[in-house]
Order: structure tokens, then sequence, then C-alpha cells
């Protein structure tokens, strides 16, 4: 895993931004930092997703998040240089020749292709297994992003539900006007924070998550096709333009570098 600095880049300007505007409006940052407000806002949040998903969902979104900040190890160009490497020596030594590759494999998806392939399976079986794997998966990343993006709805009304707490609370100290001025802006807190949580965190997290979990369906794809096309005994050139195809546009030069790279 890598870290993603444009998702760390992404959370540190939005927060500055939001803090610097108050600073320049004459405020105080001291005025929104409001310990009761956080725990309205995101204890309420917690709840409503608790009671909204299973728990293996909510485990699930948890485990996502780290795909928010740190990007996959592996690009798709280091996996073409992958393929290709073991379509050569499959076709110089046979399948079974991969055997080894199989049982050092960390790839879970990779690791049941090769091993369907070496083990003789019918390439029917293949195909119909490991599409089924990617069928499971997407649903699992669906599940995980939809919980964050349930987050980001139930955030902006707990914090309504928190500035009307607040409020009520100032009407039940009308007596002394010299409160009602502060009384009214840390009620409002609470609704700041439910709409900077929603927008400057769980909605933009969700959609980080499908995008990784796409590019990890695309990679899954790819190895798919390889492993097909493996075990077909196709031609390591024709193998490689397949791969290529899944590239996305502009990527061509990076994956050119990749095996030059390998090779060093």
């Amino acid at each position: 895993m890598k870290p993603d600095p444009l998702s760390f880049g992404g959370l540190v300007v939005a927060a500055a931004s939001v803090l610097g505007g108050q600073v320049l409006e004459g405020g105080h940052i001291s005025s929104i930092v409001q310990p009761t407000a956080a725990l309205i806002v995101l204890g309420g949040t917690l709840g409503a997703c608790l009671l909204a998903f299973p728990m293996a969902d909510f485990k699930a979104s948890l485990l996502a998040c780290k795909t928010v900040f740190f990007s996959p190890g592996h690009t798709p160009a280091e996996l073409i240089v992958r393929m290709t490497d073991l379509a050569k020596r499959a076709r110089k030594d046979g399948l079974i020749s991969l055997e080894p590759e199989v049982e050092k494999e960390t790839d879970p998806f990779l690791k049941l292709g090769l091993g369907l392939a070496v083990d003789g399976a019918d390439p029917k079986v293949v195909r119909e297994t490991l599409e089924a794997v990617l069928q499971y998966d997407e649903e699992r990343g669906h599940r995980a992003a939809k919980v964050l993006e349930s987050a980001g709805g139930f955030c902006p009304t707990v914090g309504i539900l928190g500035a009307v707490l607040g409020l009520i609370h100032v009407m039940e100290n009308l007596a002394d006007p010299s409160k009602l001025g502060s009384g009214i802006a840390t009620a409002f807190v609470a609704t700041i924070y439910g709409v900077a949580a929603a927008n400057i965190l769980f909605l933009p997290m969700a959609n980080k998550i499908k995008l990784r979990h796409r590019e990890e369906g695309v990679a899954m794809e790819m190895a798919m096709v390889g492993i097909l096309a493996i075990q077909a005994g196709d031609n390591v050139r024709l193998i490689e333009e397949k791969l290529k195809a899944a590239l996305p546009r502009g990527h061509g030069a990076a994956h050119e570098a990749a095996p030059k790279k390998a090779a060093a």
C-alpha cells in the first residue's frame, strides 16, 4: 500500500479552508470547538449506521477506509509484466511449471485462477469461477461504500437535531439575555459539524472507496483475461496486447517503462 497524497492533501485543504474562513470573518476557532455538538453529531450518526446496516457491512466499511488514504501497491502496468512473465514460462515449460508461482502468490484472486489452470480445470469452469468471485467482490465493495454514503446522509439531519437541542437549552435561559447570543451560536455549531462531516469527510470517502474498488475490479478482470489466455496457450505478445487494452489512456508509457525497470 502506498500513501495517496491527494487524499491527505484534500482533507487538509478542506479543513484549512473552513477554519481559515472562520478566522478571516473575525471569528475564533475556539467558538466552533464544541465537544457536546461533536458527541451529538458523530454519536448519533454512528448509532444510525449501526441500526441501518449489519455488522459485517459496518466492519467492511471501516476496513475500506484504509484504501481512501493508501492506494494499492501494484499498478495495472506491473500486473501486465507479471502476467507476461508467467505466459513466457508456461509457453516454455508448460502450465505445470507455474505451480511454484501459485504457492508463493499473495493475491488471492490470481492464486485461485492460476491454481485452477495449473490443476487442469476446464477453461469454462475457470472463467465461471473467477466471474463469480468478481461478482461477489463487486457487491461487497458496493455495500462498504453505502455505509459511508448513508453516514453522509444522516449527518446533516443529526446536526439539525443538535441545533434544536441547543436552542431548547437557550429558551430555558431566556431570563438571562446576556447569554442568548452565545447560546444560539453554540447551538448552530452542531449544524456546522453535520454538514461539514457529510460533505468534507463521509461522502468524499465513499466516492474514493468506489473508485478504488473499481480499480481493483479492473485489475481482477485483467488477471482473469491473462489466466485464460495463458491456459489457452496464446502468444505472449497477444496476451500483452489484450491486457494493455484495459489500461487507462495515457498509461501506455508507464507500461513500456515497467518491464525495463523490472529487468534492471
